[in-house]
């Protein structure tokens, strides 16, 4: 999964966005790919819901088990 992931981040901000001016500018632009995955993106596996969305349900969901056990 991690050669996947590397690829996927190859493909889609090194290789497509450059020519890279500076290493400031590469490193803000990792941060803003890394966040917009880890946040944002739609997941398949998740049902096309954004990983934080998920979480926090799945958290929310956890709370409810607890308090009705």
């Amino acid at each position: 999964m991690a050669e996947v992931l590397n690829g996927t981040f190859k493909a889609e901000l090194i290789e497509m966005q450059g020519p890279w001016r500076d290493v400031g500018q590469v490193e803000r632009t990792i941060f803003q790919w890394i966040t917009w995955y880890n946040e944002e993106r739609l997941d398949s596996a998740l049902g096309y819901v954004p990983p934080t969305e998920y979480e926090r349900d799945f958290w929310r969901s956890q709370e409810q088990v607890a308090q009705s056990a």
